[in-house]
């Protein structure tokens, strides 16, 4: 057996990967993540660079990829692949992680502008003297105006 001293224990890598045992045995399961040794009494030890992997599963995970989809996306290298269809897969992987947080980006700017509408008509409702409530179906429409509030401050009002 070799010499365990560059790698982590389990519970020190859960640390170090801002995680828990239970999700790393899981993810080991699943075949994400394979330990880099195994001690004669089954502990598992893994490599500092191993953080990595379970820093990208956790962000795939949070752009809405299912951990099956993500196996798929960051396989281990198959013994005797070609390192040409190595790198074309970590191309691969790469650009539908690229293409997924451009769509979240474009997300949370509809988010943010949505947000920012709701702030400008807030400012309108300092001049006014209706109070949200049921006799006047919460300002819909504004009593100023007589346009529908914006969606988040709607949401607010209710």
């Amino acid at each position: 057996m070799t010499s365990t001293a560059n790698l982590l224990k389990i519970g020190d890598f859960a640390r170090a990967a801002e995680t828990n045992l239970r999700t790393l045995r899981y993810y080991e399961e699943l075949g994400l993540i394979t330990p880099a040794q195994r001690s004669r009494g089954g502990f598992r030890y893994y490599r500092a660079t191993d953080v990595n992997r379970v820093q990208m599963i956790r962000d795939l995970q949070d752009l809405g990829l299912h951990l099956d989809r993500i196996r798929e996306l960051i396989a281990a290298r198959a013994a005797g692949e070609a390192r040409e269809s190595f790198l074309e897969r970590v191309r691969t992987t790469l650009e539908e992680q690229d293409r997924l947080l451009s769509e979240r980006l474009r997300a949370l700017e509809g988010q943010r502008s949505r947000v920012a509408s709701a702030l400008r008509k807030t400012a309108e409702c300092r001049h006014c003297t209706h109070s949200p409530g049921h006799e006047n179906n919460f300002c819909e429409p504004c009593a100023t105006t007589g346009e529908r509030l914006p969606d988040h401050l709607s949401a607010l009002y209710q």
